[in-house]
Order: structure tokens, then C-alpha cells, then sequence
């Protein structure tokens, strides 16, 4: 069992922690790992107000990104900071 997901409330600042975030961002059509303002705010958003922003599906989004951590899991990997 997974100790800790993503969620809504999961600023980008915590799943960039993740080395494969971005790419799972970056398909859902969310630049913010190259976007110069959200550097200054990764921080502060979260992944729901990104989503909405973007016109991302947010349960997707969050599918894709927790699926990360169980395929880690299963392979014995450690967690990420911020997120486990």
C-alpha cells in the first residue's frame, strides 16, 4: 500500500520532487516546470489549480501520477520526498 499520494491539495513545488512529475505534467498539458511566473509560485499551487487553470482532468492527472509511486512500490523503489 502506498504510504502517501497525490492529491489536489499537492503543491507542483511537492510532486516535481518526483523525477517523472513533469513528464506526466507535461502531457496533460501543464507547462508550469518551464513556465518562468510558476517557478516563483510552485510553492503555493496546487496541482487543482493547475489543473483547472490548464483544463487538465484533475482525476486523471492525479491517476497518472500515483500510478508513479505504485509502480515504484511494487519495484521496491524508495519514495519521494514530500510525497512519502
Amino acid at each position: 500500500m502506498v504510504k502517501s499520494r497525490f492529491t489536489e491539495e499537492t503543491t507542483v513545488e511537492e510532486a516535481l520532487k518526483h523525477p517523472k512529475a513533469a513528464i506526466i505534467l507535461a502531457r496533460h498539458g501543464i507547462p508550469c516546470p518551464t513556465c518562468p511566473l510558476a517557478r516563483m509560485e510552485m510553492g503555493n499551487l496546487k496541482l487543482r489549480d493547475v489543473a483547472r487553470a490548464y483544463g487538465a482532468d484533475l482525476e486523471r492527472l492525479l491517476e497518472d501520477l500515483n500510478k508513479l509511486l505504485e509502480e515504484e512500490e511494487r519495484s521496491g523503489r524508495a519514495c519521494w520526498p514530500g510525497v512519502c
